[in-house]
């Protein structure tokens, strides 16, 4: 048996031992940590009145008209601001923006405006903040809001967009950050090779 076949028959006797449970909190919890997802701050408001948190639960909603949605914790301060008609933004956070996930989730004590003290940041045509240097980023409008339990679904008609190239990417799974996909430099000095493939 090759390794890879090996691993592969690894990798279905483990599936094959998970038990199917009654879905209470716990459990919810606990089997959604499974599922890696990309690393968002979501963000507005003007000068002393910004506000943004760290969101993991962000999708493409629509191509046509470029619509996105984000799911917030009815509780969080930021879910105030994001009301029909308002403008927010969504910056996917790289690998490097890690210090970034941590303020916004307010791991570190800041709130409001004061998780904006560090960063370069840069202000839509929309009014809304952007980490400058963030994978992508996009400059929604709420077009509508659906409160459902705890949470509510915001749909973001997006107005602007931008992508930067290279770099990894910050995943959050199983209930801690990590990173996917390397830049040319990141892979030159693992490897010992120059990003053009010559030895150095």
């Amino acid at each position: 048996m090759t390794v890879l076949a090996a691993v592969d028959a690894f990798r279905r006797v483990s599936a094959s031992e998970a038990t199917l449970i009654d879905a209470d909190v716990d459990a919810f919890r606990t089997a959604m940590r499974q599922l890696a997802s990309g690393v968002c701050l979501v963000t507005h408001g003007v000068g002393g009145e910004r506000a943004g948190m760290t969101a993991t639960a962000v999708a493409s909603l629509s191509l046509d008209p470029p619509t996105l949605i984000v799911c917030v914790n009815r509780a969080a301060s930021t879910y105030a601001g994001l009301r029909p008609g308002a403008a927010f933004g969504v910056s996917v956070l790289g690998a490097d923006h890690r210090e970034f996930a941590e303020r916004f989730a307010g791991r570190t004590g800041e709130e409001g405006a004061e998780r904006f003290r560090e960063g370069r940041w840069r202000i839509a045509p929309n009014g809304a903040p952007l980490l400058w240097d963030a994978l992508a980023a996009f400059a929604c409008e709420v077009d509508d809001v659906v409160e459902r339990n705890t949470h509510a679904i915001v749909i973001g008609r997006v107005k602007h967009a931008a992508a930067a190239s290279g770099g990894g990417a910050l995943v959050y799974w199983r209930g801690g950050y990590d990173q996917l996909g390397w830049s040319d430099d990141e892979l030159a000095r693992a490897t010992g090779l120059s990003p053009h493939g010559a030895r150095r």
